[in-house]
């Protein structure tokens, strides 16, 4: 998808709307973007009350704002707000990049699983294609993930959550993209995956989810949609797993904002050293 303007030393005021949102990055990786790319623009972070995002949308519209960014709680009203949606913002069921077109219309997309894609295979040579993925958790974080995960054809991906009632209505929504089924943490014991997805929100709290031993492959990956400064607790399970390889979720974070500027500003930037800059700060 491209920007619908040629923003070429055009002004553009964006913004991350979300609650609480003192710790989002997006102001520090939008700014390093618009640097690098020599892009004019002012990106500035918004706290919104509940019940006040469509208010908080409409007037940030109406001062001339270009688009913005939806994080945790509103990406969900943000899909009922948009007027038109990609693909994969709409089986999704989230929006976290808003486009205003010229006619005044909001464009929704959803930017998360492509971010978690490239971060895989571009930064870290991550093959997906034929490989039998375990996604943890059901929720939001998932639901955006899994048909940029099933367009890389993977022999398998198996969603297991507490409530084995909510993976199973996600794999049933996702069934006609590939091959997907939804399962309980239990039932996991004596099967093999060769990556395994935290897309629960466990590592904000130091927790794991129930996982049983032995159920990585040779060679398998463990990737944490988390990040902090440390290993997360469950790349530390990953690493006592004897994972090949732990990574965590800043490449992710900053991926799918690149896909946003791209929407927005037509022009694609360099991710590797704002991933750098950004792992350097924490």
């Amino acid at each position: 998808m491209s920007s619908l303007f040629d923003f070429e030393n055009k002004t553009g005021r964006y913004t991350v709307m979300g609650n609480p949102i003192n710790h989002s990055k997006s102001p520090f990786i939008h700014t390093c973007f618009a640097k690098q790319t020599n892009q004019n623009i002012e990106y500035t972070a918004t706290q919104v009350d509940p019940g006040g995002f469509e208010q908080a949308v409409g007037n940030f519209q109406a001062s001339g704002g270009k688009g913005l960014n939806i994080t945790v709680p509103f990406k969900q009203e943000a899909w009922g707000l948009v007027d038109e949606r990609s693909p994969r913002a709409d089986i999704a069921g989230a929006v976290n990049t808003i486009l205003f077109k010229p006619d005044n219309t909001l464009l929704g997309d959803n930017t998360d699983g492509v971010g978690l894609v490239r971060d895989l295979i571009n930064n870290h040579q991550c093959g997906i294609e034929n490989k039998r993925l375990l996604v943890l958790g059901a929720g939001g974080a998932v639901r955006g993930v899994l048909l940029p995960l099933l367009e890389q054809n993977p022999a398998l991906i198996t969603i297991a959550n507490r409530t084995i009632d909510k993976a199973h209505i996600l794999a049933q929504l996702y069934k006609q993209h590939g091959n997907i089924l939804g399962s309980h943490y239990t039932d996991l014991a004596g099967q093999k995956f060769d990556l395994i997805i935290n897309g629960t929100s466990a590592s904000l709290n130091d927790q794991l989810p129930p996982l049983p031993d032995n159920i990585l492959m040779e060679n398998a990956w463990c990737y944490d949609m988390m990040y902090a400064k440390d290993p997360t607790v469950f790349l530390r399970w990953g690493i006592k797993q004897k994972a090949t390889n732990t990574i965590d979720g800043l490449g992710m974070l900053v991926e799918q904002a690149a896909e946003s500027f791209y929407l927005w500003r037509g022009v694609r930037p360099d991710t590797q050293e704002v991933i750098k800059a950004v792992r350097e700060q924490m």
